[in-house]
């Protein structure tokens, strides 16, 4: 991607967006009842159309609101020891699919297309369990302002005065996803002067020299939420950071070494450490090299990226050579140390994955080659503390062009007239066609001319698997991608669909069916540059999803029960409610009314715990689904071999929308 010395993110339209369908792209939105967001600069520097993106979801027929414990977060099962066992036993995978506007993919030598591009997808993960209060807290907020930040003002601050500033500038109903001390460590550190910023000025901070926060991309320093952008524009980047990597999918795979051997995941990186007066350890400082760092009294130490901290095992010995659920440990330390001088024993993270980007056109959100929008499948973590993670999935796209080597132009092309020098590419520029006076000019915008978009998932859970019979299993999830209204005022997210559309599996595997929506899909104004608008049925801005088998994808008639098969041939393995022991027809009830039944009779769900869900008890399911949960945490399902088709009762509408499935069953 992005090699401008160190690979630079790139590309050159007004609108070659990003959006993550599965799992749902925030875009940075949060619970807006308008089409556009809120908030461009919520928590990240998208670049992409104010219209994209989904809202956060919510548990229940009514918004959260300001009640973030009323939002729903996904859950996905980790993997299982999979490292110790053979042919993907005990992986779980999640399928995440994207479309981007500009083009992607192909080669030079038989496929060539029109710009250079990469796609890079990261995660970050913490523990579940820190209290409301907690600052660092990842979360999703409940308005969407963006957090503040209050600058420093001289770098030899005491760390107490700054978490104090801290303390005042972090709120609790506010997005949190990279931390503010990653911003701050950002806004003191020098940027890297290698870099090409073509006919761009960058500004200075308030220290008095251009931090990390000024880019080509971002002369002027905005901020978005707590991301650094000399981070966000660049990979590998060349200082720690609190991203783990799970794919570089480029043009060229013969980068893919390159890219892997100098991912975070497996390659340490430098970072200056200085102490104030107090003795502890200062999160910024300017110096970004060693010989910077040292020549000014820093210690210039390599942290190291991991999956989780191991503080089971406390010496270097017990530590590296532990093997828990097969994973490789390592006596290092950690890129968040407290003082950057005790080691810890950390789970090694894998090297990323790395293979062509998926094919698709130029200016069309649209599917690969294979009918199929762009998508990669992950292989979920195991974590081997058996700990629920919340966690944050990030996708970057970037374009570079060829009228100019990305890969060798670098600080010395940059525009200098003092010393003659101009650069490759300037703003604007107009070229002579021989018409005499008469030149063209060029629409190009020298700080978009390799650039970076991104989306980012709302925040999800990463939990430990059930108990199984079988721990090597195989888990598949099954989702809905899409929100409420027409293909033009949903655009550029996308309509309804199940995700997967069509599921392989065997009878082995497992498949955990679950959705989210919101109460607030009410696409109205503003709406940009796009048509305002719901379509759709029951209530207005409401997404609500289902699942009742079919006989036949042609067909938009369910089944009745008595004849179907789908839910007769599923073992429940897993059940939110907690009671596996249902029928068939209870766990078809269930699905059918996304939750708000889970049995027909008191008889058949004596506990008291799910009177409140039973047909002969509950207040009457509305026919379009307007009083069902908006969420669905769903059902984990072993199915017998064959084919089911399926659909939901309330997208599906004939001429206007498909909203059916298949999964078979090997």
């Amino acid at each position: 991607m992005f090699r401008f010395t160190c690979l630079l993110l790139a590309v050159t339209c007004a609108y070659c967006d990003v959006y993550f369908h599965n799992p749902r792209g925030s875009n940075n939105r949060l619970n807006e009842k308008s089409a556009n967001r809120n908030n461009a600069d919520r928590v990240f520097d998208s670049q992409n159309n104010n219209r994209g993106g989904y809202n956060v979801g919510d548990k229940t027929d009514k918004p959260a609101g300001n009640d973030e414990t009323k939002q729903y977060q996904m859950k996905y099962f980790q993997s299982a020891e999979w490292k110790t066992m053979t042919n993907d036993q005990g992986k779980s995978f999640l399928t995440a699919e994207w479309t981007n506007q500009h083009g992607c993919g192909g080669n030079e030598d038989t496929d060539p297309h029109k710009q250079n591009c990469n796609i890079v997808l990261q995660f970050m993960c913490q523990d579940d369990g820190l209290q409301p209060g907690d600052k660092d807290r990842v979360r999703d907020g409940t308005t969407t302002n963006t957090q503040d930040y209050t600058k420093l003002n001289k770098l030899d601050e005491t760390v107490s005065r700054r978490k104090s500033v801290k303390n005042g500038n972090v709120k609790q109903n506010r997005v949190l996803q990279e931390s503010w001390e990653w911003y701050e460590k950002c806004y003191a550190r020098e940027r890297n002067k290698g870099l090409f910023t073509a006919d761009q000025k960058l500004r200075n901070n308030n220290l008095g020299y251009s931090g990390a926060i000024y880019t080509r991309q971002n002369p002027n320093g905005n901020r978005r939420g707590y991301e650094c952008p000399e981070e966000r524009d660049h990979y590998p980047y060349w200082h720690p950071s609190p991203w783990k990597d799970i794919a570089i999918l480029p043009v060229n795979v013969s980068e893919c070494q390159y890219y892997k051997s100098n991912s975070f995941n497996v390659k340490p990186y430098g970072e200056c450490i200085e102490y104030d007066s107090a003795g502890v350890r200062r999160h910024w400082s300017r110096w970004n090299n060693k010989t910077g760092c040292e020549g000014n009294g820093g210690d210039w130490v390599e942290l190291y990226n991991y999956l989780e901290k191991a503080p089971g095992y406390t010496t270097k010995t017990p530590c590296e050579t532990a093997k828990d659920g097969g994973h490789k440990h390592i006596w290092a330390i950690p890129y968040d140390s407290p003082n950057a001088r005790n080691k810890e024993c950390l789970v090694a993270l894998d090297e990323p994955d790395c293979k062509e980007a998926p094919w698709t056109r130029s200016n069309h959100l649209g599917n690969s080659h294979d009918g199929l929008a762009s998508n990669y499948t992950w292989v979920l973590p195991h974590f081997p503390s058996g700990k629920t993670k919340n966690c944050v999935l990030r996708i970057r796209y970037n374009i570079s062009t060829d009228d100019y080597d990305p890969a060798n132009t670098n600080a010395s092309h940059n525009k200098n007239l003092g010393k003659g020098i101009k650069s490759p590419v300037q703003q604007n520029p107009y070229v002579e066609i021989g018409a005499g006076h008469s030149p063209l000019r060029l629409a190009i915008n020298t700080a978009q001319f390799g650039r970076t978009f991104q989306d980012r998932s709302h925040m999800f859970q990463l939990v430990p698997r059930p108990t199984l019979n079988n721990p090597g299993a195989k888990i598949y999830n099954l989702n809905v991608r899409g929100k409420r209204g027409n293909i033009v005022q949903v655009y550029p997210a996308v309509e309804y669909d199940f995700f997967p559309n069509n599921l392989n599996v065997t009878d082995n595997d497992l498949v955990h069916i679950q959705w989210t929506g919101s109460n607030t899909h009410n696409n109205g104004n503003p709406a940009g540059d796009g048509q305002a608008g719901d379509a759709g049925e029951g209530t207005r801005g409401t997404d609500r999803n289902n699942m009742v088998q079919i006989n036949d994808l042609t067909e938009n008639f369910p089944t009745p029960f008595e004849h179907s098969s789908m839910w007769d041939n599923a073992e429940i393995v897993w059940i939110y409610h907690g009671k596996t022991a249902v029928s068939a027809k209870n766990l078809a009830l269930n699905m059918a009314s996304s939750g708000f039944y889970r049995c027909a009779k008191r008889a058949e769900c004596p506990e008291q715990v799910h009177r409140p869900y039973l047909v002969e008890n509950n207040p009457k399911l509305n026919n379009l689904l307007n009083n069902a949960p908006a969420s669905y945490e769903g059902a984990l399902l072993k199915f017998k071999k064959g084919k089911y088709h399926y659909m939901c009762t309330r997208n599906n509408n004939f001429t206007n929308r498909s909203q059916k499935a298949t999964i078979i069953v090997l």
